[in-house]
Formats: structure tokens, sequence, C-alpha cells
């Protein structure tokens, strides 16, 4: 069969014009009443899937997930993602079943897709559909966290679900306006002792007042990153940030653990007490430890060592900071080691805690 090809290029050149002149006098109908076509739905669903798998080749996957993080990241699925997605016991709304696309049951779906594929979707989002980008694009640690949840939740039952993303709070305030409310949402992932309900969570039980307010307002106005708390800070009432901080500041520290030193808390303890001189790397207790450091230093003594390990990564990265003191730490994990964060790590998850003693300060400058 002969092609004419100059009628072809003719086509071609006026196809263009065809379809904006279409778009302009409304012929395509955008309403979701009626729902798609079959072949469009199938070939939209096609292109998400294809453009998922291909930008997932470049997404190196970590050797394990971070299964410590998944109370953290149920956390935040009841507050993020449950809405449209359901969870155990908390079907879709029928609303959400009226949308174009339909949020998926991700129970029933999310093993059709690989890890990597799963990180795409939840740090960058699906384009034309109701699906977000992660609310921090420097926290991939926390949706690496998320990917960890979402292979567990198939398996989870009612009381699991609601054990991993209420805690002792028991449910789900969509807008905490009292302070019982606001306090119970920071004790779903905090614990009701503020110790941390897992070992991605930092204990805020007896740090300093002042550090915990100003967390608060760097996490509420994006100055610190984190998917989870730029959210819940942004959810709780402000009027609430100076109780809440005297309730946590108020209760005990976790008491340390003596009996294990080992050479790698050793290693950790020599580097926190007295530095490297050398390598310009100052001792870390003198900021973390004295019971006269500024208020917004925290004390970083019986926190979790997955804690303390993602967070001198994330300094050493330039991925935490955007406050007052936030270049000081930047610079000094700058030149630690993967070793030497392990460490100190260990040493600070077995110190005893000394809580600080509490000086009042009006710069308004930031926590690290």
């Amino acid at each position: 069969m002969h092609v004419n090809w100059k009628h072809v290029a003719v086509v071609l050149a006026i196809l263009p014009f065809a379809v904006v002149l279409g778009a302009w006098i409304g012929f395509f109908n955008v309403g979701a009443s009626s729902g798609h076509w079959k072949i469009t739905d199938w070939f939209l669903h096609f292109a998400m899937r294809s453009a998922v798998r291909t930008y997932a080749l470049a997404v190196e996957v970590p050797p394990e997930l971070p299964h410590h993080a998944v109370q953290t990241a149920a956390g935040h699925f009841a507050r993020g993602c449950a809405l449209c997605h359901g969870a155990p016991g908390e079907p879709r709304s029928p609303a959400v079943l009226r949308m174009l696309p339909q949020p998926p049951d991700l129970a029933e779906r999310v093993n059709t897709w690989s890890d990597a594929e799963l990180f795409r979707i939840v740090k960058h989002g699906v384009r034309f559909t109701g699906m977000p980008a992660w609310p921090s694009e420097q926290r991939e640690d926390e949706a690496w966290a998320m990917v960890a949840f979402l292979r567990r939740l198939p398996a989870l039952g009612v009381e699991g679900y609601r054990d991993l993303a209420y805690g002792p709070a028991g449910a789900l305030i969509d807008r905490p306006t009292t302070f019982q409310q606001a306090l119970a949402e920071c004790t779903r992932c905090h614990g009701v002792d503020g110790r941390g309900r897992s070992t991605a969570t930092p204990v805020i039980a007896g740090q300093n007042e002042t550090y915990l307010l100003q967390s608060l307002g760097a996490y509420a106005e994006d100055r610190r990153a984190s998917g989870v708390m730029n959210v819940v800070a942004k959810i709780v009432d402000r009027r609430h940030w100076q109780g809440l901080a005297a309730h946590f500041a108020a209760l005990p520290p976790p008491p340390g653990r003596p009996g294990t030193a080992t050479e790698l808390v050793e290693a950790g303890r020599k580097l926190a007490t007295e530095g490297n001189p050398s390598r310009r790397i100052p001792a870390c207790l003198v900021c973390h430890a004295s019971r006269d450091r500024n208020p917004v230093f925290p004390s970083l003594a019986g926190q979790p060592a997955p804690y303390v390990e993602q967070q001198l990564r994330l300094f050493r990265e330039g991925r935490r900071g955007g406050t007052g003191y936030g270049h000081l730490m930047r610079e000094v994990a700058r030149t630690l080691s993967d070793n030497e964060i392990v460490a100190l790590a260990a040493y600070f998850a077995t110190a005893e805690s000394r809580p600080a003693r509490s000086i009042a300060i009006r710069s308004g400058r930031e926590s690290r």
C-alpha cells in the first residue's frame, strides 16, 4: 500500500490545533460522574504502572527495610493515608469510592508492587490522582519506613493495626482542639511516658521545655524536615504547645543501662567525652550533657541507638538543620565515619540521662 507522506505530514501538523480547539470549545467532558471509558482506564493505569516501573529502576533499595520504624509509619498512615486507602477495621468512605481514579485498598494491592516501586510512589506520589508526594522530600528514611509498614499491612488484623497506629490514644482525632486531644496525638508515637513507642522515635521525656517548644516551631514552619512531624505540628493548635512541652519536660527520663560496656560503646564514650582535636571533632558532652548547657541543645543520653544514628546521618548529609544551631551539628557530623556514628549511638543509648537545669531564653533561636 502506497503511503502519501505529504498527507500524513499535513494531518500531523493539523492535529495539535484540532486538539487545542476541541479543548477550547469544551468538547472534552472532565466530569467524573460517568467515569472513564474502559480503554481510557486501561491506558491510564498502564501508563502509570509503566512510569513507576521505569523510574523505580534508579531507586537504591536498602539491604533491609527499616522495620524498627514501622510504628512511626503506622501513625502517619492513620493520619495521612487511611482516609483514602482504608485500614483494617476502617473501610474507605462512600465519598472516596466515588473518586476518579479510585484510591486502591492497599492491603489488597501492595503485593503487586516491588519495594523500589512502592518507595517511588510513596516519595513522589502519582500525578493526576489524589496521591500526594511525601510531605518532606529530604526524608527518604521515612518513606522507606512507610514501605516497611505497607509490607506488614496485609497481615495486620484490626487490633494489631490500632495498636500500631493509635497506641494508648485508642483513636485518632481529625483536628485536636483540646489539650487532652493534643496530648493524645503526641502519645500515639511518643507514648504516655514520653520515651517513644519505637526505636525510630526520640525520647522527649525529661528534655528541656525550651528545646521541645522550639522543635515544634521548627517542624510547623518546615525548618526541620520530617514528613511525620511537619504534619502533626501543623495540626496541633499552637496554644497547646507550651503545655505539651511542659508536660513532657516534667516526665522522668529513662534510666541508663549499666553493664553494657562493649568495645563499641567504649569507642563512642571516648569520642563523646574527649572528641578528636586532630580532626576538629569536639566532645559531644560539652553541649549535650552539661547541666548548664544551652536549653535548645537536647540531651542525648538514653536516646535509642537507631534514632541517634539516623539523625547524625541526616546532619552529615546536610538534610537536618535550617535552625539557629543546626549548622554547628552539620559541621561536626560532616567528618564522622559510619563506624563513629554507630559507636556514638551505642554509647548514648546506654548512658544515664541527667536532665538539664532549666534556663529561660528569649532569643527566639531554634533547636537543633
